[in-house]
C-alpha cells in the first residue's frame, strides 16, 4: 500500500521489550528515491536522543494503530553508534550501523529481487520514455546520496517557464519503501490543486539552492490529474496520470 510520509511522522516505534520513541523524519536514497533509515526520536529514557533504524528490521506494521514494531531491544539501540541526524550521513557511519546491527548493505550489491524494506540496490532512477531523465549519481564519500524528508518538504517546483508549488509531502510502498510519488501543492502560484510527480519524471534537483527542476510547463503541471490525500492512490488514477504525462508505467 502507498502510504503518505507526513502521516507516518509521530507514529509510536515499539521495540521487543517496550515503547523506544516516535518517528521523527526518514532519510533517502537520493539516487533510488528508497527510504534506507527512520529516525526515531527516543524520549526521556534515553535523554531525547535521535538513532538511525533500518527498515529492513522493521517487523509488523501497525498501521491502525499508528505503532511501528522494530526487530531490536532497547538496549541495542542505547549502545549503538552515536548519530548525528542534523549532518549529512556518511557511509563510513553507515558501515560502523551495519556492522554493530548486523545490517544488510544496500550499496555495492548486484541488482536483485530482494524484497526486504529499504534494501533495492541503488540504481539511479531512469524513465525508459524519457531518455537522459537520470537523477544525479550519488556521492558515495560526503553522504551527500541521502536526503533528509524533513528538508526536501517545501523545495520550489520550477517548471519549464517559472515556479510551480512546492513540495508538500512524499508517497511511499510500505512493502519496499521506496518513494513513489512527490505531492506538489500548486496552490500559493497558481490556486490549483494538489498533484503528484513520479521521481523518474524529475529533470534534476538543486539541493543547493532547495529547487526540484521538471521538464513540464506549469499549466501542464497545473492541469494533470489532481491528488486527493482522502482518496489516497489506485490503479485507475495511476493509470491516469501515467497516460496524461505519456509516461510508461513500471509494472511492480
Amino acid at each position: 500500500m502507498q502510504r503518505n510520509v507526513k502521516n507516518l511522522l509521530r507514529y509510536d516505534i515499539q521495540a521487543t521489550d517496550g515503547e523506544l520513541g516516535k518517528v521523527n523524519e526518514f532519510f533517502f536514497d537520493a539516487a533510488a528515491w528508497i527510504v534506507r533509515y527512520l529516525v526515531a526520536e527516543t524520549g526521556d529514557w534515553l535523554s531525547n536522543r535521535k538513532v538511525l533504524l533500518s527498515p529492513a528490521f522493521l517487523g509488523s506494521l501497525g498501521w491502525e494503530s499508528n505503532r511501528l514494531y522494530i526487530k531490536l531491544t532497547k538496549e541495542q539501540v542505547r549502545n549503538s553508534p552515536a548519530s548525528d541526524t542534523d549532518k549529512p550521513i556518511s557511509r563510513q557511519h553507515e558501515i560502523e550501523l551495519s556492522q554493530y546491527y548486523a545490517w544488510p548493505t544496500y550499496w555495492g550489491s548486484e541488482i536483485s529481487s530482494d524484497t526486504t524494506p529499504g534494501m533495492a540496490p541503488t540504481i539511479p532512477a531512469v524513465d525508459a520514455s524519457a531518455p537522459g531523465h537520470r537523477i544525479p549519481s550519488p556521492e558515495w564519500q560526503n553522504g551527500l546520496h541521502l536526503r533528509s524528508t524533513r528538508h526536501v518538504i517545501g523545495c520550489q517546483i520550477q517548471a519549464i517557464d517559472g515556479n510551480i508549488g512546492h513540495v508538500d509531502d512524499f508517497i511511499l510502498d510500505d512493502k519496499s519503501w521506496e518513494i513513489r510519488y512527490l505531492v506538489v501543492n500548486t496552490r500559493h502560484w497558481l490556486l490549483g490543486p494538489k498533484v503528484l510527480l513520479a521521481p523518474r519524471w524529475l529533470k534534476k534537483i538543486d539541493w543547493a539552492m532547495s529547487k526540484v527542476f521538471v521538464e513540464s510547463k506549469r499549466e501542464s503541471i497545473k492541469n494533470s490529474p489532481p491528488y486527493d490525500p482522502s482518496k489516497g492512490i489506485n490503479t485507475d488514477y495511476e493509470g491516469k496520470l501515467y497516460d496524461y504525462y505519456g509516461r510508461l508505467r513500471i509494472q511492480r
